[in-house]
């Protein structure tokens, strides 16, 4: 115990401990001697309901290990709430811990602006919100640990996650002003991205990966960094999970250094692109470049070289906060070269337009507020029918020590950047789809790449553009509308206010205009995705930097006392660092330890019994399981049925109105997907690891019907056998799904696992016969008495998907690659599905079915059912047409009253 960090006497606030990460951080530090306050509001992963059960739930069991724990129930919007309870219930709060949050995934094209406001409310104000109240008595007891929540889809932007980005890169901004405000008074701030399983990452991630992604990987490094031990590590950014952990932080390039005069164009800018890109000497900075000191440079150097002419004639530019400052000396240019401007100011767009209109260019303005996207956008649709450009310049600033920050300048500064930015680019980007073009340059700050005193309001809404900027690239590329995101320095009305007037006048918006025509233009040689500094002639790009860390073995349980003996590893930027710029590289070093295992974790001999395991088995046969709810209406089923390739002459498959309207019976499958079991894989085996994990067979009973076309259903998982085969083991899950009105069973399945290297741990060497589910199944050694044939669709993988299982394994290329695959894979249950429907089509309607996976089959491949009818039972087997090798084997169904009831 004297070796452990305690955490006797400090308050502990954890956000969102109702279950998942949070809850595994409230119940280490009730362990560890925290007073901890369990803060949950009970609502779903997508932000929906409330209740105080989960969290009663948390206290109790703390309680019940002889810790000590309140539980509040308040959103974190209020946040004074939250550290009322701790302040009441125990007199001070030591740390907190930002952990609640909420998905709303979709699209940017489909996002409303519901989703955005939602994820911004929870994650971002949420935290804000914590940590305004927490800070005044942090500073009163010069005492305080603040740990924010980042993710790999706010440090390089994820598809369809364009507000979950955004807020999530917020946290960055947010975090390391809190940092540099705190220090003085022993207030030591960091942000961690997690990888981690919760009710969140389930519905994106496969199972198997999941059961090695537990929150305790976490959990101990946040330990480390809030600990009284700490006296240093602060303002710091860490990605862990799996095993892995590593810190990282900005990387920023040499860059090209022009003379800021009259030459500086985009073309002898795009003349010293490499230079751009050149990370050959790179700056680890905390801050902005010595902009005075780039200019003072910038005026000893020759006149710039010209470059190639371009222009942007026939291009509609739009340019909000146009009116004066850095917008006005962009719309001026993108006017040089011969873009149409739309002037947006809430004040004044006038005085620009007479100045584009005299130079003999085109103009209009727009008085708009930037919160009002539609009406910026449709001044460029009216006055010339298309949008190609936007440039979100628009911005306030609301400086105030955090200590004296109040929601109104919070709120401001959020809304008009980040708030404002999203609502003028969702408006334009309709547009920009439907022409397969556009151009967007968003504009963070050096404030919000690195933090600034005095504005953390600022920091996090600059950060958080940039968050979004990273997601929105990723969605535009392929309809040819690129991102990227510029941090200028310039003298403006606003850097006015904190700035000497002759340095105002010094860094001239004329240095930064050259290069957000450049990015706007069709010349850029990296077109979108970049984030760049700019000012004084220079312009450098800035990336991620990450050290090699510190890979944990996956089968030892680890501790913070583990992790401060390799601390040098985690955090030491040397030979090992890479540049990670997408969330698959940052998968990459997690996904990598998934097989990295302790010398001393071998199987057992054979013969050899190992008692911790069979004694868990026994343990997990008899844990029952809470139960997993699952609702359905019609367009579930529909879209089941189109999943399996249903045509739209299938009337009673796809039309909820037709008589017989009817769900394919291996829809079975579907509800107990996400149900939670009562045991973990990594407990009944050695040496688990996902990565050698195989879904070797399934059994499903329809147990109801008709099965019902909408209901709400409840599934219970649990363990039914787990069996010994030397160099691998087999684990069999049972779960019967029930009718939550009627309690009647619907369906049962079991799916059988087969994980290698798992094995020799002395359990039984043969799986038990139970009937139907366990039979071989062998084919006759005759021609099959029937054959159906259908080819799959390019696109059959992203329907089935719709239907519950969304491991990108089977959409996303990058992390099919990951797994050895060429291409993204078809789910096994969607051709096991199709196999059912081609049994029930030709013999009729089916009790029960039992297959065996042996193959793989990518979307839009042929597969050939083969049938053999023995009694009343139908034997089959699929083949890829194209390969000729089985995908399915040892199958066999059961029909129903002899095969009498049809589709």
């Amino acid at each position: 115990m004297s070796d452990q960090l305690r955490f006797d006497g400090q308050t502990v606030v954890v956000t969102g401990a109702g279950g998942g990460l949070g809850k595994a951080y409230a119940l280490f530090f009730g362990a560890r001697g925290a007073n901890v306050v369990v803060n949950d509001l009970g609502g779903s992963f997508k932000g929906e309901g409330a209740s105080s059960k989960a969290a009663d739930v948390v206290v109790d069991e703390i309680k019940q290990a002889g810790g000590k724990a309140v539980a509040n129930y308040d959103s974190v919007e209020n946040g004074e709430a939250v550290i009322d309870t701790a302040i009441k219930a125990f007199g001070r709060i030591d740390v907190l811990l930002n952990n609640a949050g909420i998905l709303r995934d979709v699209s940017f094209k489909n996002m409303t602006d519901a989703d955005w406001d939602l994820i911004m409310k929870v994650h971002v104000t949420g935290a804000y919100k914590c940590a305004r109240a927490a800070w005044p008595h942090f500073r009163k007891q010069k005492y305080g640990r603040v740990i924010n929540t980042a993710s790999a889809a706010g440090l390089f932007g994820s598809f369809g996650q364009c507000n979950y980005s955004a807020a999530k890169l917020a946290q960055v901004g947010f975090t390391e002003t809190l940092a540099k405000e705190g220090i003085k008074y022993n207030i030591l701030c960091n942000v961690i991205a997690p990888i981690a399983a919760s009710r969140m990452t389930e519905t994106v991630m496969p199972p198997d990966v999941l059961e090695v992604l537990k929150p305790d990987w976490v959990v101990p490094l946040v330990a480390v960094l809030v600990h009284p031990s700490n006296k240093t590590e602060t303002g710091s950014i860490f990605e862990v999970g799996g095993g892995h952990m590593a810190k990282l932080r900005w990387e920023r390039s040499n860059g090209a250094l022009l003379k800021a005069d009259s030459t500086f164009t985009p073309e002898s800018l795009l003349a010293k692109w490499d230079d751009v890109n050149d990370f050959s000497k790179p700056q680890y900075a905390s801050g902005p470049a010595d902009f005075m000191g780039l200019l003072e440079e910038s005026k000893k150097l020759d006149s710039n070289p010209k470059g190639t002419p371009f222009d942007l004639k026939g291009k509609v530019a739009l340019v909000t906060g146009a009116g004066a400052g850095l917008g006005r000396v962009y719309a001026l240019l993108f006017a040089k070269y011969g873009a149409k401007v739309v002037v947006n100011d809430l004040v004044n767009p006038d005085t620009t337009v007479e100045e584009i209109r005299k130079a003999g260019g085109e103009a209009v303005g727009n008085k708009a507020n930037v919160e009002d996207g539609e009406a910026v956008v449709k001044g460029a649709i009216d006055a010339y029918g298309r949008i190609d450009i936007l440039v979100n310049n628009a911005g306030i600033l609301r400086d105030k020590a955090f200590n004296n920050m109040d929601d109104k300048l919070w709120h401001q500064v959020m809304d008009v950047h980040l708030r404002g930015t999203y609502k003028v680019t969702k408006a334009a980007w309709p547009y920009m789809l439907k022409q397969k073009y556009g151009r967007i340059v968003n504009t963070t700050s050096s404030s919000g790449i690195y933090g600034n005193f005095g504005q953390a309001n600022y920091a996090a809404a600059k950060c958080g553009i940039l968050g979004f900027s990273r997601a929105l690239a990723r969605e535009g590329q392929k309809y040819n509308i690129y991102v990227n995101t510029i941090a200028p320095n310039a003298g403006t009305a606003m850097t006015r206010t904190i700035m000497p007037e002759e340095v105002v006048q010094a860094f001239k918006p004329d240095y930064v205009a050259p290069m957000v025509v450049l990015l706007c233009s069709d010349k850029c040689p990296d077109p979108t995705g970049g984030l760049f500094e700019v000012g004084s002639g220079w312009q450098g790009r800035t990336r991620w930097q990450r050290t090699g860390g510190h890979a944990f073995p996956i089968d030892v349980k680890l501790t913070p006392e583990a992790i401060l003996k390799v601390w040098d590893d985690v955090v030491t930027f040397d030979s090992r660092a890479d540049n990670p710029e997408s969330a698959q590289d940052g998968l990459k070093s997690i996904m990598g330890n998934m097989q990295n295992k302790s010398k001393g974790s071998k199987p057992a001999a054979s013969g050899t019994a190992n008692q911790e395991i069979l004694d868990a088995i026994k343990q997990a046969k008899a844990a029952k399981a809470d139960g997993t709810d699952f609702s359905y209406d019609d367009r579930d089923v529909i879209l089941y049925n189109l999943g399996l390739g249903a045509k739209r002459t299938e009337l009673p498959l796809v039309f909820e109105n037709a008589d017989n309207f009817q769900v394919l019976p291996s829809f079975g499958v579907i509800p107990p997907f996400n149900a939670v079991p009562p045991f973990s894989m990594g407990d009944i085996l050695p040496n688990f690891s996902p990565m050698m994990l195989l879904h070797g067979e399934q059994y499903l009973e329809i147990r109801q019907f008709p099965i019902p076309t909408q209901a709400t259903l409840v599934s219970y998982p649990s363990l039914v056998d787990v069996v010994d085969k030397g160099k691998a083991g087999i684990i069999v899950t049972g779960q019967v799904t029930k009718d939550k009105n009627t309690g009647k069973d619907v369906f049962y399945n079991e799916s059988t696992v087969f994980v290698r290297g798992s094995g020799g741990f002395g359990g039984p060497k043969d799986m038990k016969d139970r009937g139907n589910a366990t039979k071989a199944n062998a084919p006759p050694k005759r021609a099959p008495d029937a054959a159906k044939e259908e080819k799959t669709s390019e696109e059959q993988a992203a329907i089935y998907r719709l239907s519950g299982d969304r491991n990108p394994l089977h959409i996303d290329p990058e992390f099919a690659a990951v797994g050895g695959f060429k291409e993204p894979i078809l789910h096994g249950l969607c051709f096991f599905g199709i196999a059912v429907k081609h049994v029930v089509q030709q013999y009729g309607m089916i009790k029960n079915v039992k297959v065996r996976f042996v193959g793989t089959v990518l979307p839009g491949q042929t597969l050939r059912t083969e049938m053999w009818k023995e009694g009343n039972r139908i034997l089959f087997q699929m083949k890829v047409v194209e390969t000729g090798k089985l995908c399915i084997g040892g199958g066999g169904a059961e029909l129903l009253d002899g095969g009498k009831t049809k589709l």
